[in-house]
């Protein structure tokens, strides 16, 4: 970024930018479908509470910065937050929920999807994945937006609104673990915040928070066991 005010504040090597990267709350889907990127599902009245919770949370920070992935479910979580700062919410395509061969299915634990020899041809490399996109395309996305949310708010904070998936990848990524996990250890709770704090254009920390948690089920906070019919607990 250059010193031309007219292209927004200039880059110093000793600015300091927070991007809080959020997961959206919870989602009405009483079918346990994994929802993708699919349109038409919303956030249910628990993750409505969830969104405002962290809007409250973060109403005192300087967040001068507010975008959200194209699906419904971030965009209402994001809405909260932005109208507590007074601030237009953006759109980020990039911050999208990774595509998935199996959106539109039902796929929990306990639901008999991986006894079908149907699927069995998905499911051959886990280190790609081969049933989805791969995680190092889900790496260069989400980059590209963190750093376009950094350079909207240099010098004070953002957030950024996204999906279970890419944003534990992208916290992978940076922290430098491999990219290949078991979805069950993600740390990555409905309405978290993964925060990336910058000096000039270099993250220098990551943090993690889960301002909603007493709102969460137990069964969907990280680590827990997975339970049978919870496919919703997956397209998020």
């Amino acid at each position: 970024m250059t010193s031309d005010m007219t292209s927004g504040p200039a880059k110093r090597d000793d600015d300091i930018t927070v991007v809080h990267v959020m997961r959206h709350g919870e989602v009405h889907n009483p079918d346990g479908v994994l929802y993708g990127r699919r349109a038409g599902y919303h956030l249910s009245e628990l993750g409505r509470r969830m969104a405002d919770r962290v809007a409250e949370h973060l109403a005192e920070r300087d967040v001068t910065h507010v975008v959200a992935s194209p699906l419904e479910r971030a965009q209402e979580t994001a809405m909260p937050v932005a109208k507590a700062h007074g601030l237009d919410l953006a759109t980020d395509e990039r911050l999208i929920e990774a595509a998935n061969v199996f959106e539109g299915k039902t796929f929990g634990v306990g639901d008999g999807a991986l006894r079908k020899p149907a699927n069995w041809r998905h499911l051959t490399n886990p280190f790609k994945p081969s049933w989805g996109e791969p995680y190092i395309e889900q790496v260069v996305r989400m980059m590209g937006a963190l750093d376009a949310a950094r350079d909207a708010a240099r010098g004070h904070e953002a957030v950024c609104v996204s999906h279970q998936l890419p944003i534990w990848i992208l916290r992978s990524f940076v922290e430098r673990r491999r990219l290949w996990h078991d979805p069950r250890k993600r740390q990555c709770t409905l309405a978290s915040l993964t925060t990336f704090t910058y000096r000039g254009d270099k993250i220098v920390s990551v943090g993690y928070s889960e301002p909603a948690r007493d709102l969460v089920p137990a069964h969907l906070l990280a680590g827990a066991k997975p339970v049978k019919g919870g496919a919703k607990a997956f397209g998020a």
